[in-house]
């Protein structure tokens, strides 16, 4: 039990990882000149320097908030599940399930992949040329190694033995 609880612990870890550095990281679309993330756009100089720059403005801002507002709850869904597991771990009692850190996976779960959906839907569509960079990969990796700890979390209950 001991090594399945570590297993589980450690994927959530994983999940939060993913999760923070899919919403921080500046590579959600990139070309060879110019990177951009959800926050901010990095263009590369003749000198061989990054500079920084505001989104352009025909981005649709009603959905880019929603993006970033999606991101920042799916990371702190998921970080407040890993403590209300470890609280959970000392006060459930024994034969329970871990209903209610599953419930919090669920909603990072729900956060991230609507930020990564109106992410492929709404921007970068015949626009400019580039492709869809690390940290938009990461996003949905994290959706799904979120969903599977979801699921896991509603599975497992506390041992009783």
């Amino acid at each position: 039990m001991l090594v399945l609880l570590a297993a589980i612990f450690l994927l959530h870890i994983a999940c939060i990882c993913l999760l923070l550095a899919a919403t921080i990281h500046n590579a959600w679309w990139i070309t060879d000149t110019m990177s951009t993330d959800i926050w901010s756009r990095w263009i590369l100089t003749a000198g061989g320097n990054w500079n920084y720059t505001e989104i352009p403005a025909f981005y649709p801002k009603e959905y880019l908030q929603a993006v970033q507002a999606s991101s920042v709850l799916a990371c702190i869904f998921c970080i407040l599940g890993l403590f209300v597991f470890v609280a959970q771990l000392y006060t459930l009692p024994k034969g329970k399930r871990f209903l209610f850190t599953g419930a919090f996976q669920l909603l990072a779960w729900l956060c991230i992949m609507i930020a990564a959906s109106i992410y492929t839907d709404i921007f970068h569509k015949d626009k400019e040329p580039g492709w869809y960079g690390a940290s938009f990969i990461l996003a949905w990796i994290s959706v799904c190694l979120t969903f599977i700890s979801c699921i896991t979390y509603f599975v497992l209950r506390k041992k009783t033995a």
